[in-house]
């Protein structure tokens, strides 16, 4: 099909113009929808579909996030496809996802034009369910006017599970639907994810509420009540913080005894050494690029590093932030320079933040006379 490639920053997805009954063949509900005794059954998501699962839980839980299947809405969709005559029907696009890699091949000279392949499963709909579900209520009654209907899509396909919720609970945090949240906040509410992603999540809740953390009111979480400038969004740093619980998942176990908080005081306490050591430009982000996303997501990758040597988490165990402050003394002495906002993008080069990233975590940890990390080859 013709598609019209979209590029922004690091991301890429495609728009498209499906014919109605084309559109409704391709996609999946994961929610029930009623109308006048008519029913669109839920596809049970599949077992590995961590994006229709965490969805599909949202719709369903009327008591944890407050947003009811609003039969009225979907009755006022299809009256308003009924009786739209000049104005467009479906004027916003409708946005669906596929985590398979669509093959795009680009027209001539026009890169951004092209011939998008359909992937071979159905699209799972991120925004716009209401508004198919009454094409679909539409289409029953009035197919020959739905077979005239194209709707305006915007596919993304080939991302992480993580993408596509993050994106469905950003999109819906905007309206009363749900609260004003986000992802990280939902993970510790939903019964099926898994014990690591709950652990993280509440790692990284302590990070952003507790009055000793270096991050305290610093972590972007859509919606915190803080005015504080802030550094990170939150579903990043979880994604920093829920690698780490993965990779030591047995200190975890022993060490911590599966207990969040103690996590937390390590990261905690790494933080404030480094904080110690780096006083100079941390927290000085108009000059500074230390306390930025992208060096902060390092910092947590080199406590990765450093939680490999038995002797130095023993001596943390006793010593507490010192012991960070003590490890991270070698980097205080180019900080002002290698770290300085003028500059800094020539200094790391890098295709996008995921290699960015990768470059300042390597830089660092060389300077603690460590083993570079080996290359990772995607962003988890």
């Amino acid at each position: 099909m013709l598609a019209t490639r979209v590029r922004q920053k690091e991301g890429t997805f495609f728009f498209v113009s499906y014919k109605a009954p084309d559109l409704l063949a391709k996609v999946k509900f994961i929610s029930r929808y009623h109308l006048e005794g008519e029913t669109i059954e839920a596809e049970a998501p599949a077992a590995d579909d961590e994006v229709g699962s965490f969805i599909a839980g949202i719709e369903r839980s009327e008591g944890a996030f407050q947003r009811q299947l609003n039969r009225r809405k979907v009755s006022a969709i299809v009256n308003f496809f009924e009786t739209a005559a000049s104005q467009p029907m479906i004027p916003g696009a409708v946005l669906l996802f596929t985590d398979e890699r669509l093959k795009f091949e680009p027209l001539g000279e026009y890169k951004a034009m092209g011939n998008l392949r359909e992937p071979e499963g159905k699209f799972l709909i991120i925004d716009g369910q209401h508004r198919v579900a009454g094409l679909r209520f539409f289409a029953q009654k009035h197919a020959r006017e739905a077979d005239a209907i194209e709707v305006p899509c915007l596919i993304f396909d080939g991302r992480s599970g993580d993408f596509a919720t993050e994106m469905f609970v950003i999109i819906n945090s905007t309206h009363t639907r749900i609260n004003k949240s986000h992802l990280v906040d939902l993970y510790e509410k939903v019964s099926w994810e898994s014990p690591e992603k709950k652990f993280a999540a509440k790692v990284v809740n302590l990070l952003y509420e507790s009055e000793d953390s270096p991050l305290r009111y610093k972590i972007n979480r859509l919606g915190g009540r803080s005015r504080q400038a802030k550094w990170i969004l939150q579903s990043e740093l979880f994604n920093e913080v829920h690698k780490l619980v993965q990779a030591h998942s047995r200190a975890v176990k022993g060490r911590f005894g599966g207990r969040p908080e103690k996590m937390y005081a390590l990261i905690r306490d790494w933080l404030g050494g480094v904080k110690q050591t780096m006083a100079e430009v941390w927290g000085q982000n108009d000059r500074y690029m230390f306390t930025k996303d992208v060096t902060l997501k390092a910092l947590v990758r080199v406590l990765g590093d450093l939680m490999k040597q038995k002797k130095m988490m023993d001596r943390w165990a006793s010593l507490g932030a010192e012991v960070w402050k003590t490890a991270t003394s070698s980097w205080a002495g180019e900080a002002s320079q290698k770290f300085r906002a003028e500059g800094f993008y020539e200094r790391f080069p890098a295709k996008g933040q995921v290699e960015r990233v990768r470059r300042i975590h390597v830089e660092l940890t060389r300077a603690l006379g460590l083993e570079p990390p080996e290359p990772e080859t995607e962003e988890a």
